[in-house]
């Protein structure tokens, strides 16, 4: 070992002393480092032998840290810690493996399969694996590394949050369906056409026809989704009116696969959020997957006519 560093003790002998002053017993400390009893108390006989500095009082049942030993407890924990940190920071640079992206089926299938191979291209060593599912992802269970979340209130415990993607809602249909009606829709006539109704949004179509200053009768009629992935493909097949929230539409209007026939838009009360634990932000993957995303979340906005 160079002179410099001829006063730091075997780090066996530190994670010897750190378990047992924590635990207070060199039986607790030797079931948690996976010893003997017996090596433990050769550990901590060799470092108090090294700094020549007594730093437990043994008892017949008991085990009492001297004033030395709290004092050096302290700073061992710090020296540590400092340790564990770099040791994390060096290992979240490995930028290949897997990045695990979770996040709802809908968004999933209109807007980010529709980009994420150019962030593949980019990042050729680094595989993406994308959970699509309707529950929110567990960070401290299920193997995750960031969310996107849509939500009105992005408050979750030990978890960052940024705002991601706002949405509007407005009725869309197909170009066909459109077209059909040769230049003469109105709200009015809207009103009586088959409209498109998705269960669990905040927003529907009586929030729009009050925008748009059409009174309507309290139950309209039409036809139901559970999913707005289904409803968009009945659109598109020309089966009706639905209100279209344009992360999940704005690509296929671009496209000219529908069509937005009114530029009366009402403010959608929910958002999508890039969520990840406080403790990851530093990991290269997920700053390289999150700066890609903001990335092409701008170029989307940009999008939008």
């Amino acid at each position: 070992m160079s002179k410099k560093y001829k006063n730091i003790p075997p780090l066996r002998s530190i994670k010897a002393f750190e378990a047992s002053a924590r635990l207070l017993s060199f039986t607790l400390a030797a079931k948690e480092l996976h010893v003997t009893q017996a090596a433990i108390s050769h550990q901590i006989k060799n470092l108090e032998e090294f700094t020549g500095v007594q730093l437990f009082e043994r008892f017949n049942r008991s085990l009492k840290l001297t004033f030395e030993g709290r004092l050096y407890l302290v700073s061992i924990r710090s020296a540590l810690e400092g340790i564990e940190k770099a040791t994390r920071q060096l290992k979240s640079r490995d930028t290949t493996g897997t990045l695990n992206i979770s996040l709802l089926p809908s968004f999933a299938t209109k807007w980010l399969s529709k980009r994420i191979w150019r962030f593949q291209q980019q990042n050729k060593n680094l595989d993406v694996r994308i959970s699509a599912f309707e529950w929110l992802t567990d960070f401290k269970k299920d193997d995750c590394d960031v969310a996107i979340r849509y939500t009105a209130n992005p408050s979750y415990p030990g978890l960052k949050c940024e705002l991601f993607l706002e949405e509007e809602v407005f009725p869309i249909c197909s170009k066909q369906l459109y077209e059909s009606y040769e230049g003469k829709l109105t709200p009015e006539r809207l009103l009586r056409a088959n409209l498109c109704h998705e269960d669990f949004n905040s927003e529907g179509w009586h929030d729009w026809f009050a925008a748009a200053g059409v009174q309507t009768k309290p139950d309209l009629r039409g036809t139901r989704f559970s999913h707005m992935v289904t409803m968009l493909e009945a659109v598109e097949n020309h089966q009706g009116f639905a209100l279209g929230r344009t992360p999940l539409v704005q690509d296929d209007i671009n496209r000219g696969l529908l069509t937005a026939p009114f530029d009366i838009k009402i403010k959608g009360q929910m958002s999508y959020y890039l969520v990840y634990p406080e403790d990851t932000q530093d990991d290269q993957k997920l700053q390289m997957i999150r700066q890609w995303l903001i990335a092409e979340a701008e170029q989307f906005k940009n999008s939008i006519t």
